[in-house]
């Protein structure tokens, strides 16, 4: 998160791609106590004692999150900071792993992209809006315009400050 933050302060990069962990990925998580692997836990049939250690996994990976979010708010960048003027897109690719489904994903846009995203709210969208949609929509707010790719069907609305 700290490489991140002063890759963006610096201006070595504009973008950046960082998966904490794949939704296959099998490898414990010892550091909040879990041995098992958050796929095989994700099959968790109901079972409290496998969703509670689900909690314990997606608990830390918010954690990193707000922490990296708390990092680039801390840096002065103009009348804001650096997180105000950048987009910081968090989610998942499955919405339940216990059924694998791809639709309703947990997403967080974070960030003002240079004051043109409103903040602050929770917005929901029709069901099959591709995801895509959302990449076009962050694309446009770093002034690359492309023609919709994979399932978009153009840039998401609804976003503007």
């Amino acid at each position: 998160c700290d490489l991140m933050t002063l890759a963006f302060q610096t201006d070595a990069t504009r973008i950046c791609t960082f998966v904490l962990a794949n939704e296959g990925s099998n490898f414990p998580h010892k550091q909040v106590g879990v041995n098992e692997g958050h796929h095989e836990l994700s099959h968790h049939g109901n079972d409290e004692a496998k969703k509670e250690k689900i909690r314990r996994i997606d608990r830390f990976y918010t954690t990193q999150l707000a922490y990296l979010l708390g990092r680039l708010k801390s840096v002065k960048e103009g009348d804001g900071t650096l997180l105000d003027n950048m987009l910081l897109a968090y989610g998942s690719g499955n919405s339940d792993g216990n059924r694998h489904s791809h639709n309703n994903l947990p997403i967080i846009l974070a960030g003002r992209g240079g004051n043109t995203v409103k903040t602050g709210r929770h917005i929901r969208y029709p069901d099959e809006t591709p995801l895509n949609n959302l990449w076009m929509a962050m694309l446009e707010r770093s002034d690359v315009r492309v023609s919709p790719f994979g399932d978009a069907t153009g840039a998401l609305t609804g976003l503007d400050a």
